[in-house]
């Protein structure tokens, strides 16, 4: 096994799993589990591995000083870093337990067997138990990187249906929340929001300040971070509505209000060249003319909004200050990041904050989860010795969080007289897709925080900074999988943008794969070939080609389709590296123009499957969520702010909506795991244009596909 960045980090048996006095096995990790399963593909692997039943596995849920340092939960990397650091432990945990067997028995360890934790002797029958070696004692070893792991040929435990962990709390209502934690002496918290991003406090009506505090409020001033609290929750959202009426703000010049898309390509921006997915420091060739050989030539442009993590529940956070230490219960996705940007803020030890992962509103990227764990630590640094319990209104969750940021993608294409490729040019222009508070040089973690500008001692917004590595940010999956000759492929970080942005589930892949795979169709259409036959003869990779395959005989069994129904793939291999994917959608068009979901199919290849039903619901997941932006969701605003505050003016995918769906999963024991997190969220977007072109003749290319879009369209 080779080393992964989780046991850098982390190098001890003892940092990821012990054995209890009672026999049952604890394991940990810096992976925090948000609702996609990894808490059960994680107990799977070390049940495996140490040859203990399933439901003997505890997962602890991630606490900072405890747990392993493991960075984001992000990128589809859990199972690839976090699985493979805990298997590695396993075995090393279990060879260092049959040796100490085989001498407390004085026998050849070669005659011991494992069943359950128990260690039994064909030699002697003699009998020991994992409990009984080392029952609450450290194994004071490392991990053995070269320890003999399990053959996958004698699995039981891997690859098998589970009861998840966590699922029957939830399912009975024992499942408890942040937004649920109730400590003595606790104050609930709300944060008086200003407008807009760049106003500040002007002024305070003072006299009213002072009757609020009469009641019991307190309030909170730091700069232009203003909050207030109280023993009572429904007197502090009082408070806030009369703390609000109270200022009188400073509204700067607004948010910059041209029209996005023209910014997006007109905005002095920072451009690299890529090559094989990496940014290079090369000279960018200009679009020239197409080749001489040449038979036709089309090119497009491809629109992607600002879209939000529209977390269904608004974020939340409990802090308590007390002697020197800071305490915080959150659900980020990142909590030694952002432990160590809180501790920079405030000056103190990274190990006097102590940040425990809590369950909260559902998220894949980085919504408020972050900011409200801080804005609960700025007010409780301020009423020491008080727990503060902080909920995040629906309004700020829609007005404050940070965006999926907004793409134009322009694609040009060259094809033979045979149908085939022979030149490409892809550029992508988008703001960064990465501003977590993950800590760097001149204050870069504090200045991701959102109530840090507004502090007092303010510390600016930290600029956007082009991300390097292969497939990251704006340019995932930009550079395709496929076999094209003649590659032209330019991202550019664009400056001036007007909102707040940061990583949502897919990161640029959204973009780049809806624009990628839709042009793929339409030089599909222009050469005369099938579109499924004309993606198998411009791959090469086997896996590829069987995920396409599959997708498309789920998505083209069954009868004709009736007038307005059609039916459109897409495939990507997220980020060239990790799992591979293609989704198939059929759909209807209405008469009053609006899309009605009928059929969603997916074929991945993750390597080799842990939890078959966690995949599968990572990959149907995907497509949900990502026919949720592709149909309805968009951030609207103007010079005085965000104006799509709720769910009327931001609208998501619904029930009424939700197609039939159906998923292959093509095992590969032996394999190493393929993150499949999110594989299915960039194919969805262009299988639903290409079925939307397929029953109507309407090719769309700014998203998202509502019914006014798609009126215009046909009008021209």
């Amino acid at each position: 096994m080779i080393s992964n960045p989780s046991l850098d980090n982390s190098p001890n048996v003892d940092e990821w799993v012990s054995v209890n006095t009672d026999g049952r096995i604890t394991a940990y990790t810096g992976k925090v589990d948000i609702g996609q399963r990894i808490s059960t593909a994680l107990a799977l692997v070390v049940a495996e591995e140490l040859d203990v039943d399933y439901d003997r596995i505890d997962v602890e849920r991630t606490l900072t000083g405890r747990d392993p340092n493991e960075g984001m939960t992000s990128g589809s990397n859990s199972m690839e870093q976090s699985a493979n650091a805990l298997r590695a432990a396993g075995a090393t945990a279990r060879h260092f337990m049959l040796a100490k067997a085989a001498e407390e028995l004085g026998v050849d360890v070669s005659t011991l067997e494992v069943g359950d934790g128990l260690i039994t002797s064909r030699e002697t029958n003699g009998s020991t138990t994992y409990g009984d070696l080392m029952g609450g004692k450290a194994f004071g070893i490392e991990v053995n990187l070269e320890a003999e792991l399990k053959h996958p040929a004698d699995y039981t435990q891997v690859g098998t249906q589970v009861v998840p962990r966590g699922l029957e709390d939830i399912v009975t209502g024992k499942a408890q929340y942040v937004h649920d934690m109730n400590i003595p002496g606790m104050l609930h918290a709300r944060v008086v929001r200003p407008p807009h991003y760049h106003a500040s406090l002007k002024s305070i009506d003072e006299g009213r300040v002072a009757r609020l505090e009469e009641t019991g409020v307190t309030v909170i001033r730091d700069g232009s971070f203003i909050a207030v609290t109280h023993e009572d929750e429904y007197q502090a959202i009082k408070a806030r509505d009369r703390m609000a009426a109270a200022i009188n703000w400073d509204l700067a010049d607004g948010l910059p209000s041209q029209d996005l898309y023209e910014a997006l390509t007109s905005n002095a921006r920072d451009s690299k060249l890529l090559i094989d997915g990496i940014p290079q420091e090369a000279p960018i060739p200009n679009l020239g003319e197409p080749p001489i050989e040449a038979t036709a030539t089309l090119s497009a442009r491809f629109e992607k909004p600002y879209i939000m993590h529209g977390s269904i529940g608004p974020s939340a956070a409990m802090a308590l200050s007390e002697n020197r230490q800071l305490k915080i219960w959150c659900h980020s996705q990142g909590i030694y990041p952002l432990r160590a940007s809180t501790a920079e803020v405030f000056e103190m030890d990274p190990e006097d904050v102590i940040i425990e992962h809590v369950l909260g509103s559902g998220c894949y990227g980085h919504n408020g989860a972050d900011d409200v764990a801080f804005d609960a630590a700025l007010i409780a640094r301020a009423i020491p010795g008080k727990p503060i319990l902080l909920k995040w209104t629906r309004e700020d969750e829609h007005a404050w969080e940070p965006y999926g940021s907004a793409m134009v993608m322009e694609l040009r294409g060259s094809l033979d007289s045979s149908g085939n490729i022979i030149d490409w040019s892809h550029d992508t222009y988008s703001d960064t897709h990465n501003m977590r508070p993950a800590p760097g040089p001149n204050k870069l973690g504090p200045g991701r925080l959102l109530a840090t500008r507004y502090m007092e001692s303010a510390i600016p917004p930290a600029p956007p900074q082009q991300s390097g590595g292969a497939h990251n940010g704006k340019h995932r999956n930009q550079d395709p999988l496929y076999t094209f000759p003649n590659r032209r492929i330019v991202k550019h970080m664009v400056e001036g943008l007007p909102l707040r942005v940061s990583a949502l589930r897919a990161l640029g892949a959204y973009g780049n794969v809806f624009a990628l795979e839709s042009f793929i169709d339409e030089m599909a259409e222009e050469a005369g070939v099938n579109p499924v036959e004309f993606r198998l003869r411009n791959l090469e990779d086997e896996r590829a080609k069987a995920v396409v395959k599959a997708a498309a005989d789920l998505l083209y069994a069954g009868p004709e389709l009736k007038d307005g129904v059609g039916r459109g793939i897409a495939f990507a291999q997220y980020k060239n590296c990790k799992a591979y994917a293609a989704v198939g959608i059929e759909l209807e068009v209405t008469e009053d123009a609006e899309i009605k979901l009928l059929r969603a199919v997916t074929a991945a290849d993750a390597g080799h499957v842990v939890d078959p039903n966690g995949i599968v619901m990572q990959l149907e997941g995907g497509v949900l969520q990502a026919a949720s932006w592709t149909l309805y969701e968009e951030v609207i605003y103007d010079a005085g702010g965000v104006t799509s505050r709720d769910w009327d003016t931001y609208p998501i995918l619904r029930f009424d909506n939700v197609p039939e769906m159906e998923s292959v999963v093509m095992d590969r024991p032996g394999d190493p795991f393929l993150g499949a997190g999110e594989g299915t969220s960039a194919p969805t977007v262009a299988a639903i244009a290409n079925a939307i072109y397929n029953a109507t003749g309407l090719r769309l290319r700014r998203l998202p596909f509502t019914a006014d879009a798609i009126k215009q369209a046909a009008l021209g």
